[in-house]
């Protein structure tokens, strides 16, 4: 095995050009030892095929049963320690790291002496039987050796590894063979979309693909991205939603449906948002938000212990329990308990709008105080003082009516809806309504948003005409949720940012 200056060396972070020079010079020694295999006859990128009979964690589970027993095993050179007539490496697979030991003996001379000329980084396939060293380790004990891939560009020197999270994100797959923490959340992000699907599955929900490509943008209160269809002449939005789409499948008879997928938002980038991100929404006919909650808890609580094998996981440092049932509180109630100010007693907007003044609301108020409703203050009250206190699982329920355009109003009160939203740790999880379907009813709230449109919200809601003919056909009683799958996942699996559990998060490119 090659030492050329140091085998792990590789630029930092830093960048600086000392580093830059010893990269370029390992950079020319690899490609200098391919050239050779290859003017030789053993380019290592002709390789079609290695049959794996085993992995590292299988080896070591199934020790008893394999001591001594041939194995082919297949990976990447992550180390490799030259003890004189012998050596050891650390070969790294999808399942983590198995010690593979080799000598001229096992091998040959002439093989031997050709492994210790390749580089850490390279991908080799090993067949041996698997042993135990004096020291206790499991291993396998090399008696063919197969260069299968040069890797040309060493990896990130061992003791400081590849840590800069910028250089993490654009680089996925450097920070996938260096760090296993990272290849364990994508494990678990798996983990909990099979464990969702299955949640569903299991109670007859029909998994459904919605357009992404719309000519209308609606379904949630965001900015979309916008393209153009140059065979129809037409401009096209990427999704924001599924709703819309969903709704109509309700109406044509689908009672549970589902889709989970990405949507695309044309908005701010920060640890808890990326401009594509993966969302799961659902539709229940003849069910309303007080089903939702109960579905919400225990799927969330489900596929927590289906990725980590508890309902109760550590976050951040705080312990987290999603076990059902998860508390219920109104948004005026919870606006009362951490602000202080009952908004139950409050008659009218320009009251409402003195209460903004008085409490300093203006930065969480999404237009101009005098176009505010005591709706929009009651939910702008709510962000400022309650939502970072929500820290367990909590359901936030009976949104004001002017924010809920998509939403059935409660008995007995217009201003206020049948919609809640989870919140975990501060953080909007969870949306869910008692969906609206009377078709006249919604025409006058596309109607209102449009006026907000026209206030200057970019935000606001689209009137989609074919959606209220579909209502206009009927839909049942239904009960809605979406869930943002990516920030479930950073829960589960203790990611600060939504960049770490999406494999390859929106970035700038360099300049």
């Amino acid at each position: 095995m090659s030492h050329e200056t140091d085998p792990n060396r590789v630029e930092s972070e830093a960048d600086d050009a000392s580093r830059e020079r010893a990269l370029s010079e390992q950079q020319l020694v690899r490609r200098d030892k391919l050239a050779r295999l290859q003017a030789a006859g053993n380019d290592p990128f002709a390789q079609l095929t290695w049959k794996q009979t085993h992995h590292s964690a299988g080896i070591k589970r199934d020790f008893e049963a394999l001591e001594n027993q041939d194995v082919s095993v297949a990976g990447r050179v992550m180390s490799f320690r030259d003890i004189g007539k012998a050596a050891f490496i650390d070969l790294q697979d999808r399942d983590g790291r198995i010690q593979v030991y080799l000598n001229a003996e096992g091998l040959g001379d002439d093989a031997y002496a050709e492994v210790k000329t390749w580089d850490v980084g390279d991908i080799v396939g090993v067949e041996g039987y698997v042993f135990r060293t004096r020291r206790g380790e499991i291993s396998v004990h090399a008696k063919r050796m197969v260069l299968l891939t040069k890797a040309l560009e060493p990896l990130p020197e061992k003791f400081h590894g590849l840590k800069d999270p910028e250089l993490r994100y654009r680089r996925r797959y450097l920070d996938l063979v260096m760090n296993p923490q990272v290849m364990d959340t994508f494990r678990k992000r798996t983990a909990i979309i099979k464990a969702i699907r299955q949640y569903l599955d299991e109670r007859e929900y029909i998994e459904v693909d919605t357009p992404i490509l719309s000519t209308i943008a609606s379904g949630a209160a965001a900015r979309p991205f916008v393209t153009t269809s140059n065979a129809l002449n037409l401009q096209l939005y990427l999704r924001i939603a599924t709703e819309l789409y969903l709704k109509r499948c309700v109406v044509g008879g689908m009672e549970r449906v589902y889709d989970m997928g990405k949507n695309f938002r044309n908005e701010g980038i920060d640890i808890r948002h990326n401009p594509e991100f993966t969302m799961i929404e659902l539709y229940q006919a003849y069910a309303d938000y007080k089903d939702m909650m109960e579905l919400c808890e225990n799927m969330v609580a489900f596929a927590a212990e289906k990725a980590t094998g508890s309902a109760k996981v550590v976050y951040q440092g705080t312990e987290l329990d999603f076990s059902p049932p998860w508390r219920r509180v109104t948004m005026t109630d919870a606006v009362k308990e951490y602000g202080g100010i009952d908004f139950a007693g409050v008659k009218d907007d320009e009251a409402a709008r003195e209460l903004a003044r008085k409490h300093g609301l203006d930065a969480e108020l999404k237009k101009k105080l005098k176009d505010c409703t005591k709706g929009d203050i009651l939910n702008a009250a709510f962000e400022k003082f309650a939502e970072s206190k929500l820290i367990q699982p909590t359901f936030v329920m009976d949104y004001p009516t002017d924010i809920s355009p998509l939403t059935k109003q409660k008995p007995g009160d217009p201003t206020m809806t049948e919609r809640f939203e989870a919140f975990v740790f501060g953080r909007e999880l969870a949306n869910a309504y008692s969906e609206l379907n009377d078709p006249i009813v919604q025409r006058e709230r596309f109607s209102q948003q449009a006026r907000e449109r026209e206030l200057g919200d970019d935000e606001a809601y689209m009137l989609d005409e074919d959606f209220i003919a579909s209502l206009e056909v009927g839909m049942p009683p239904t009960g809605g949720m979406g869930i943002g799958v990516d920030r479930l996942i950073m829960f589960l699996t203790d990611s600060y940012s939504i960049r770490d559990v999406i494999l390859f998060p929106t970035m700038k490119p360099n300049s």
